[in-house]
Formats: C-alpha cells, sequence, structure tokens
C-alpha cells in the first residue's frame, strides 16, 4: 500500500494484519471527486492504517484525524505519521468511534470531510452514521462519505444528512452525505 499522489507521492504505507485496506484505486477516486482538499480538516472514522486521512494529508489537507481502537493499527498510524513526518498536522484518537463522534460534538469540532470505512458484514455503517446524524461535528459545506459492502443499502436521509452520490469500486460503495435543511 502506497500514497497515490500528492507531496508524499510513492511513500509506502505500513498496514496491521487482518485489515482491509482502502484499496489504491477507490482512494485515487475518491479524491478525484473531492477534488482540491487543501487546507480542509479530514476525519478518519475506522481508520486501520490511516491510509485515506494519510493521502487527504498528501494533497494539503491542514489536519487529519484517525480514530481506531485497534492497538496495532493505532501503532501503523503512529509509524506512518512519523515516516511521513505527518505528526503535526495528525491527531490519532485511541477508542470508540461512537464515543469520539459524541466527544467531538461535546467539543464543538468540526470537520469539512469525515471519511468512514467500517468493517464490512455489520451494522457499524449504519450505526455510526446514524451518529453523525444525530451529532452535528460536520461543516455546512462539507462530506460525510462511507466505504461499504455494496449490498449494504443506506438510508436515503438521516437526522441532518442526505444522501447525494453513490460510486461503485467492485465490492465497494462509497456513499456521499451532505447536510440537508430538515
Amino acid at each position: 500500500m502506497r500514497i497515490i499522489s500528492g507531496k508524499y507521492k510513492g511513500r509506502i504505507l505500513k498496514a496491521p494484519k487482518g485489515i482491509r485496506p482502502t484499496e489504491d484505486r477507490v482512494r485515487k477516486a475518491l479524491f478525484d471527486i473531492l477534488g482540491d482538499v487543501s487546507d480542509l480538516a479530514f476525519l478518519e472514522l475506522f481508520a486501520g492504517s490511516g491510509a485515506v486521512g494519510l493521502e487527504a494529508l498528501s494533497a494539503g489537507a491542514a489536519q487529519a484525524v484517525f480514530c481506531e481502537k485497534d492497538r496495532q493499527a493505532i501503532k501503523a498510524i503512529q509509524e506512518n505519521l512519523k515516516a511521513l513526518k505527518a505528526q503535526e498536522e495528525a491527531e490519532i484518537l485511541p477508542g470508540d468511534v461512537i464515543d469520539a463522534i459524541e466527544h467531538m460534538a461535546r467539543s464543538s469540532r468540526k470537520f469539512d470531510i469525515v471519511f468512514l470505512d467500517p468493517p464490512y458484514y455489520g451494522q457499524s455503517a449504519e450505526k455510526t452514521l446514524q451518529t453523525l446524524g444525530d451529532y452535528d461535528i460536520l461543516q455546512t459545506s462539507g462530506y460525510i462519505i462511507v466505504q461499504h459492502f455494496k449490498k449494504d443499502s443506506l438510508p436515503a436521509k438521516q437526522g441532518n444528512l442526505a444522501l447525494v452520490r453513490q460510486e461503485k469500486y467492485g465490492d465497494s460503495l462509497l456513499s456521499f452525505y451532505r447536510h440537508h435543511e430538515l
């Protein structure tokens, strides 16, 4: 696994065993869709190796926050940040994603892009999306992007969020959500 573009292009990333990293082609497609992420605040939930948030930093994001509960994955993120010398622009929140979202909402933290790639074949994507709909941590013009198994359907609306786009890549689906008027 490697960084595909930007200032860290070509740099190899460490990934812990047992995770399903976001494929290079999916990351490339994601950032092609997002366009310029310069100076944006990026949150990666279920971060795994941190590849998507690191890609955002490589593309010029001002900040990347990684939320992950697995110790080996946290260690991989730390090692990747150190290898890229990107610790200053990054923060790791160890622990449960739902707790982290609630904590960030209480702290009035907002992000321009929230990306989540929870384990497939479970209810994590829908539960996390529901929590994101209940707790407003997204900037008004921001996106929440859920990577999920193509056969798992997510709601068209969740709280103050509405599905605005979906893209399929192999077994993965990227679902893009934005704020909508209630």
